[in-house]
């Protein structure tokens, strides 16, 4: 990973919390911002175990730190995991996210959330999220599933089929209930023309 794709994800986080890009904004979230110092420590990881000059020095501390804070918010996510711009997770606690678990550009995670692993069963794998996916708290997307783009996915929902672009899913186990998709609920995605 380079720099500047680093520095992009770092702030495109921060844009999708905050509404802003400042340094200022940004000290004061890692100071205080539990959700958003999870982030930055996981996008800290990733760059750092990418570069070589970095990885025996950054990554050891990077990572200290990443499960430090994997413990005291509940925020299970392997810095391996692949993740999207503009990564958005409102509240902390109970979120558990397989390490090959796809995640496309602004995501919102809700608390309590699960992108689980199946090893048996027609839906051996791992979820693949598209682009702008909300997931209410409390909902579990199990096994090789692909959730497409715009999609919401209700609180306490067990997805475990394909679900296509623009759905609302509801239920146990999911279910499409409309195609009204994301709309509103992922909000803060006009970062890219703000991050320089």
């Amino acid at each position: 990973m380079k720099y500047s794709e680093y520095k992009y994800l770092v702030c495109s986080d921060l844009y999708r919390i905050t509404g802003r890009i400042s340094f200022g904004v940004l000290l004061r979230h890692l100071l205080l911002g539990e959700t958003y110092k999870c982030n930055f420590w996981l996008r800290t990881c990733c760059f750092a175990k990418s570069s070589l000059a970095l990885k025996f020095t950054v990554y050891p501390i990077a990572r200290l730190i990443c499960r430090h804070l994997s413990r005291k918010l509940g925020i299970l996510i392997p810095p391996v995991t692949k993740i999207g711009s503009g990564f958005y997770s409102s509240h902390y606690g109970g979120i558990v996210v397989n390490r090959n678990s796809v995640i496309g550009k602004n995501c919102n995670i809700s608390h309590g959330v699960t992108l689980g692993q199946s090893s048996r069963g027609k839906n051996i794998g791992h979820p693949i999220l598209g682009d702008n996916i909300y997931i209410g708290p409390g909902a579990k997307i199990i096994g090789a599933v692909r959730i497409g783009n715009n999609v919401a996915i209700g609180a306490n929902c067990v997805v475990t089929k394909d679900v296509p672009d623009n759905s609302v899913v509801v239920g146990i186990p999911g279910r499409v209930i409309s195609s009204e998709g994301a709309e509103g609920y992922v909000n803060g995605t006009d970062y890219e023309d703000k991050i320089a």
